[in-house]
């Protein structure tokens, strides 16, 4: 990889930190000069990082542009001196983050580990298994998959009210939330993904006399994966959605969700976005996660083939 981009970081990012402290000190002509540079310098580093191969040039692009929309957003804060209770700096945010790390730690327990994991399994599991037996019955398949498409528009805003009041105020209410939210999206991309598999390879199983658990096995589950895998990664964040809109309705004095009501209203915006943060890292995670395990799994489908 070419130096050239590295040097344009660097200056990029030296130039950065000279802007916000020449806005600290109330320096105007200064801050804006740097800032320009500071501009000019990255985006020519990520142009650079763009062009190149290998993990690091494209793994250096998105970072440096995440760092310049958190500077961006620092210095736009501290320049026009927006209040911090509208909106609090990235730099107050680390702030409110390391001073209540225990605290987000419990948080991110009671509503991730807790509701966030038991929900997506069981409905993901649940979904799974429906799927399975909508294809082997058309009953099932004309009566009950309309009305999973039907059920999985219904708002969750109405959902949590009635999960916290047939199963408390605990987290099992808000993991009964994301079952509803994730047994839809599962049941409707597994059934669409069962019937992938081309009528060409179905009549060669069928000329093998293949039994139904055996083409299942060897050629319709491996075609549905792509569609089972949309579903996992799609179930990873509205499982998270789910369970932190559930904690408005009802929840003991950790979570996430509690976390941002109250806080809001205590008008503790850095400790608000601190949560945030904590609830965009976890999906995050759990999408990627589910990416690299969907591309390790699926390697064989074409829009893998041949990606390095």
């Amino acid at each position: 990889m070419k130096r050239a981009p590295l040097i344009w970081a660097g200056l990029g990012l030296i130039a950065a930190t000279l802007a916000r402290i020449a806005v600290v000190h109330a320096i105007p002509a200064a801050a804006l000069a740097l800032a320009v540079i500071a501009v000019f310098t990255l985006f020519l580093a990520m142009v650079g990082f763009a062009r190149g191969e290998g993990w690091f040039a494209r793994l250096a692009t998105p970072v440096l542009f995440g760092l310049l929309l958190l500077w961006l957003w620092e210095m736009l804060v501290l320049g026009l001196a927006i209040p911090f209770v509208l909106l609090p700096p990235p730099t107050a945010i680390a702030r409110a983050f390391g001073i209540h790390l225990a605290l987000l730690t419990q948080d991110f327990a009671q509503t991730y580990l807790h509701a966030v994991i038991a929900g997506y399994a069981l409905g993901c599991g649940a979904g799974f298994l429906v799927a399975l037996a909508i294809d082997r019955s058309s009953f099932l398949k004309r009566g009950l998959l309309p009305l999973g498409n039907m059920m999985s528009a219904m708002p969750i805003v109405g959902i949590a009210p009635i999960m916290v009041m047939w199963f408390g105020f605990e987290w099992p209410s808000k993991a009964a939330v994301v079952v509803v939210m994730t047994f839809f999206p599962m049941l409707v991309n597994t059934t669409a993904g069962l019937a992938e598999a081309g009528a060409i390879e179905r009549d060669l199983m069928q000329s093998y006399a293949a039994s139904y658990p055996a083409t299942l096995w060897k050629l319709r589950l491996p075609a549905a994966l792509p569609h089972i895998f949309t579903a996992l990664k799609l179930n990873s964040t509205l499982a998270l959605i789910g369970a932190v809109v559930a904690e408005f309705f009802g929840t003991p004095i950790l979570g996430m969700g509690f976390r941002i009501s109250t806080e809001a209203a205590k008008m503790n915006l850095d400790l608000v976005w601190a949560t945030i943060t904590v609830a965009a890292l976890a999906g995050s995670l759990s999408f990627g996660a589910l990416a690299l395990l969907e591309r390790a799994v699926t390697f064989w489908h074409p829009s893998f083939r041949g990606s390095s």
